[in-house]
């Protein structure tokens, strides 16, 4: 079996290398979307050309990310949808929407203090894990039905 993952949310930490390096050597083919936030932010008008309004900037740039990511969801076996401390992660629900409404196995990773919030999220899910070592758990378990040492 060999398992592509869309790992989808915040993105201003490590948590993708995490996972990648605890499953080196797994059959899983990983993808993500632009996780240089200046270049996520600006692509539009970079492309397109500038914006007078910040909202018609911003809705440039949402639209050729939004290329990116449904190409990326449709084509995943995995969805991981990470929700992080910090921010406010509206994106980051948006694609766990569209992973379930596409009926893909959704994995989806926050910490323990917002699983309140998520509730509805972490319904539509196959998996919650609070760490991106649960994440990496559950994708090499999936694969090889090894369970963690």
């Amino acid at each position: 079996m060999h398992l592509t993952v869309y790992l989808a949310g915040e993105i201003h930490s490590g948590w993708r290398a995490e996972i990648e390096r605890a499953c080196e050597g797994l059959p899983v083919r990983f993808t993500m979307p632009v996780t240089d936030h200046a270049a996520s932010d600006d692509c539009g008008v970079a492309i397109l050309g500038e914006e007078e309004r910040q909202v018609w900037h911003d809705r440039l740039g949402a639209g050729i990310n939004g290329i990116r990511t449904r190409k990326a969801i449709a084509e995943a076996d995995v969805v991981v949808v990470r929700f992080g401390e910090k921010y406010r992660q509206w994106n980051a629900a948006f694609d766990a929407g569209q992973a379930a409404a596409l009926g893909k196995s959704l994995v989806v990773q926050h910490p323990p203090e917002h699983g309140h919030a998520l509730k509805e999220v972490c319904a539509a899910a196959a998996a919650v894990c609070e760490t991106p070592a649960q994440v990496a758990a559950v994708l090499r378990y999936v694969l090889t039905g090894a369970l963690p040492d």
